[in-house]
This record gives structure tokens, C-alpha cells and sequence, in this order.
């Protein structure tokens, strides 16, 4: 294997950055839009020196409208490109639900196959920057509610790039929701990595208790399992990276497996993902082999707070999955 094209170790915005490169390199039909995403190279820097290298026709900056901005994904997917759009938060979707839910998502369906929409929504979610209440959201529960969207949430800069390839060679809309938190994380990405959609990966095995965890809070439940190991507790930690397709086989496998599942997210409890994959537990035959309830750990049911301390305590963090696992675990 060459230096050229070794294993190498990156910033998951690094990782993003440079598959955006390689897929604008490899396909002209692929550009990019959004809000300061040229000059300024996005509200996180992501993009970042791409509007050098590839001009103004391919990094177009956007007018401050969601509605137009994916709106206008939509009408040039319809037309043949793959277009990326960057929304600065993932909260801003709210101003383009139309065009995602009603647009997006369904115009495949309505033509009966006719036209696709090869659309890549690339969104900034969840807290821990201090950015409050409408900047710091998790609504990926919303998304996966809609058929016709796939949902995705890398939790390394690895699957970063890797389902962002996935996402681009989709014929179909894809809403990929980066967490802000694990843009400075570093970790090795292979070369022209390929992440499908709807493979869950299994992180870390154990034999008491499964622990199923999306985005960032994959990382703090790494951790944890590693705190609740030096106790004798092992624990096995599932990230789905797709919650649309969902790879339940692989969810359900594992619980099987221990016959104990701690779900874990930042979202809210009401109405979270989370419920979606207990509920499958629930109707499978994985159901047969839990030795104690499914236990749900998930953010309060309340806006984010602007206040640090709050905020941390609104949300999962390390000790919080310790906590959760190990109480799963003594009560089975």
C-alpha cells in the first residue's frame, strides 16, 4: 500500500471535506450550496478552500432561505445533478419542510419511478456549543417518520466519509445529520471509504447488556463500557449509523445476545428513535430473550438550555450510561 493511499488519520471535518473534493472531482455532476459555504467555508469550516478549487459554478453561496436553497436542490436533482446542500443548523430545516417532506420525498412515489431526486442534505445538529435552543436540536425522529427519506448519522470521522459516498450515489434523497460536537474528533478513514446505507456497525462486544447509541453519544458510550468493564461489566455497543433503513438484524442480534438493551440519545424521550427500535425489540423474537425491560436513556423533554451547566444536564453524558448500564445490569 502506498502513502498515497493509506489508511490516514483526519478530523471528521477533514473527512467530510475531502470526500466532498473526491466526489466533485470524480462527478461533475456534483456542487454544492448553501449559506457562506464559499468564502467563509461554512458555519463549522467545513467546506473550507473548496471555492478556490472548484469555482463559484460548483460552491454556489446561497441567499439566507432554506426554502430556496433546498428547494433549489430539489428542482436540480429532478434535472439530472447531484447536488449537496449545507444548511448551517439542523434546526433550519423547519423553514424547508415542504420541500423536504412534501417535495423531496415523494416525488419519486408520485411518478411511479419516472424521477428521482439524487439529493444530499447535509445538516449540523445536536448541542454542546453553547448555540441554545434553536441551534442545538435533534430531530432526526422527525425525518425517519417520513417515507422516502433515508436518515443518516456518522458517528466517525470513517462513516463520515464513508455514508456521504453512500448518500451521493443514492438515486434519492438523503438528510445526512452531522453532530457539531464530533467535527474536531480524530480517527483513521481508509481510502475511498464506502459506508452502505442501512449497515449498523457493532462497536465494542460484551456478554451482559447491549447498549444501542446513535451520533455522538456512540463515543460516550464507548466510554462508558470501558468505565463499566473496569467494574466487571461488559458491554456490547451498537451504532446503527442509518436509522432509515435501519438494520434491525443487527440491532436485534446483539440483544438477543445479551437479552438486555440500554437505548441511548440525545433526543428528547417523547417521540424519540429510540422507542421506534425498542418497540421492534418488543414485536421480535429478541422480545423472548431479554432478562430485564428495555431501558431508554434519551435528553429531557425540554428546549436546550443556553446556560453550559444545563445544557450538559439536559443531555446524556458518560457517567449518566454508567449509571443506566450498571443499574440494567444489577436488576436483570
Amino acid at each position: 500500500m502506498t502513502a498515497a493511499t493509506a489508511t490516514r488519520e483526519m478530523t471528521y471535518a477533514e473527512a467530510v471535506r475531502e470526500t466532498l473534493a473526491e466526489l466533485m472531482e470524480a462527478d461533475e455532476r456534483v456542487f454544492l450550496m448553501g449559506e457562506d459555504i464559499g468564502v467563509y467555508g461554512g458555519a463549522f469550516g467545513v467546506t473550507t478552500g473548496l471555492l478556490e478549487r472548484f469555482g463559484r459554478e460548483r460552491v454556489r453561496d446561497t441567499p439566507i432561505s432554506e426554502i430556496a436553497i433546498v428547494g433549489a436542490g430539489v428542482g436540480a436533482a429532478l434535472c439530472g445533478r447531484r447536488p449537496i446542500v449545507e444548511l448551517q443548523f439542523s434546526d433550519f430545516v423547519t423553514c424547508a419542510m415542504d420541500q423536504i417532506v412534501n417535495q423531496a420525498a415523494k416525488i419519486h412515489f408520485m411518478l411511479g419511478g419516472a424521477a428521482q431526486v439524487p439529493l444530499v442534505i447535509r445538516a449540523p445538529a445536536g448541542s454542546g456549543t453553547g448555540a441554545a435552543a434553536q441551534h442545538s436540536q435533534s430531530l432526526e425522529a422527525w425525518f425517519a417518520h417520513v417515507p422516502g427519506l433515508k436518515v443518516v448519522m456518522p458517528a466517525s470521522p470513517a462513516d463520515a466519509a464513508g455514508l456521504l459516498r453512500a448518500a451521493v450515489a443514492d438515486p434519492n434523497p438523503v438528510l445526512v445529520l452531522e453532530h457539531k460536537l464530533l467535527y474536531k474528533e480524530r480517527g483513521p478513514v481508509p481510502p475511498d471509504h464506502h459506508v452502505p446505507l442501512g449497515s449498523a456497525a457493532v462497536r465494542r462486544r460484551g456478554v451482559d447488556l447491549t447498549i444501542v447509541a446513535t451520533s455522538v453519544m456512540v463515543g460516550r458510550s464507548l466510554a462508558a463500557a470501558d468505565e463499566l468493564a473496569a467494574e466487571g461489566i461488559e458491554a456490547t455497543v451498537v451504532d446503527p449509523r442509518t436509522i432509515t433503513p435501519l438494520d434491525e438484524a443487527t440491532i436485534l442480534a446483539e440483544v438477543t445476545a445479551t437479552g438486555k438493551a440500554l437505548l441511548v440519545q440525545e433526543a428528547p424521550r417523547t417521540g424519540g428513535f429510540v422507542a421506534e427500535i425498542a418497540a421492534r425489540i418488543a414485536e421480535s423474537e429478541a422480545f423472548h430473550a431479554l432478562k430485564a425491560p428495555v431501558v431508554r436513556l434519551c435528553g429531557l423533554d425540554v428546549p436546550m438550555p443556553y446556560a453550559p451547566e444545563l445544557e450538559k444536564a439536559a443531555v446524556p453524558q458518560v457517567p449518566d450510561i454508567v449509571a443506566a448500564a450498571r443499574g440494567l445490569h444489577r436488576g436483570g
